[in-house]
């Protein structure tokens, strides 16, 4: 195992006002402290969304190539020194580098995968 799956996270206009739509489906708990990033948190178990805001968001309209979903995956690896093990095994298996977040005890860094979707290797 490379890292475990941390969440998933929806980018979205209102963050907390989506995170209450599905807060209300699934009988979770929303913690909307911080209002450009909302938590949906199951209070039975570890299982969570993130809920992120984006300025000028433009709505998927599935199954439309122009208008494609949007969302990704992060995935905690531990600490910073586990960054550098994880980096190299998710470009052994095709991810590619796009962003440091450049934190010294926690922060994240941003690849793609091989089909040009976003994910995060989060640490600390």
């Amino acid at each position: 195992m490379i890292a475990k799956l941390d969440c998933t996270v929806i980018d979205c206009p209102d963050p907390t006002a989506l995170a209450a739509f599905y807060g209300a489906i699934l009988d979770w708990k929303v913690d909307a402290s911080d209002p450009a990033w909302v938590w949906l948190n199951d209070p039975e178990s570890s299982t969570r969304i993130a809920f992120q805001k984006v300025e000028d968001h433009r709505p998927p309209r599935w199954p439309d190539p122009e208008h494609p979903q949007q969302f990704h995956l992060d995935f905690s690896v531990g600490e910073r020194d586990d960054l550098e093990r994880a980096q190299r095994e998710v470009t052994d298996l095709g991810a590619r580098f796009l962003h440091d977040s450049g934190g010294t005890t926690s922060g994240f860094r941003v690849f793609a995968d091989p089909a040009g979707h976003p994910f995060c290797l989060c640490y600390g």
